[in-house]
């Protein structure tokens, strides 16, 4: 059998390269190679107002979606009135993300986010963010701007036998953080099933009813936390042999029916 391939969401921002200095594409390099190494085939997925309209565009082409980090999501898209804390949004990959995390939620297409992809799923289900956590009495998540490496670094604890749990490891582990947003009420379906040490933020949102739906605030991609990407890949794998998914066109902004406040325990 073929390798599962994995799409992923690009990121679309000015970047430079070589001799210029334009809007582009954007997949770090940490994601793809942490996804060949667990057995996917990473293929690019550029934000694009067809698809935002009909993700069966491009789900029925993979076998399974990640969501990366990124930009915070235009508060517009859960319903909320845009804080002077918000800072660049793109509600062109916020729409395209959006929608396609809905009819991957919808058509039990494994799904993984990360950091921004996570606070997509929350949103696509219905849910709401925090944004700027400092305001709403949680500790810092971006202590050191641009590095995911010690300063980054918070304890969390997982729920027993969760997806979260077998990504991290069992009782307390160290994760990377990178944000300054959060989960407020969580998203329809959803349990939170990590949360962060001392300030009991939510850190992982899953989907119990789909095959494969988690979502995470740090960055596995660079951490040792390559595992994340095997689960995918395997339930990718295990997706593709279970036969063609049913992927239904949605309207942009559509959104599932709001969840509930996210539980800080």
């Amino acid at each position: 059998m073929s390798a599962p391939v994995i799409g992923i969401c690009a990121a679309y921002e000015r970047a430079a390269w070589s001799f210029w200095d334009q809007r582009a594409a954007i997949v770090a390099e940490t994601y793809v190679e942490k996804v060949r190494a667990a057995g996917g085939v990473p293929v690019g997925l550029i934000p694009d107002p067809r698809v935002a309209d009909d993700p069966g565009l491009v789900l029925g082409r993979v076998d399974g979606l990640l969501l990366i980090g990124g930009a915070d999501i235009d508060p517009t898209a859960y319903g909320a009135p845009r804080s002077s804390r918000t800072e660049a949004t793109y509600p062109a990959r916020d729409r395209f993300e959006i929608a396609l995390a809905t009819a991957a939620i919808a058509a039990d297409l494994p799904v993984l986010g990360i950091c921004r992809g996570l606070q997509v799923l929350n949103v696509a289900t219905g849910g709401t963010l925090h944004q700027h956590l400092a305001d709403e009495g949680f500790a810092e998540h971006r202590a050191a701007p641009g590095r995911l490496d010690g300063p980054s670094m918070h304890p969390v604890h997982t729920t027993p036998g969760s997806l979260a749990e077998a990504i991290t490891g069992p009782g307390v582990q160290l994760v990377n953080s990178h944000h300054h947003q959060g989960i407020a009420r969580t998203g329809a379906g959803a349990t939170v099933t990590a949360w962060s040490l001392p300030d009991e933020l939510p850190e992982a949102l899953e989907w119990p009813a789909n095959r494969y739906a988690v979502g995470v605030q740090w960055h596995p991609e660079a951490a040792g936390l390559a595992h994340t990407f095997a689960d995918l890949v395997t339930a990718a794998a295990g997706s593709r042999t279970a036969g063609a998914h049913t992927v239904a066109a949605s309207t942009a902004g559509a959104v599932a029916p709001a969840g509930q406040k996210a539980n800080h325990r």
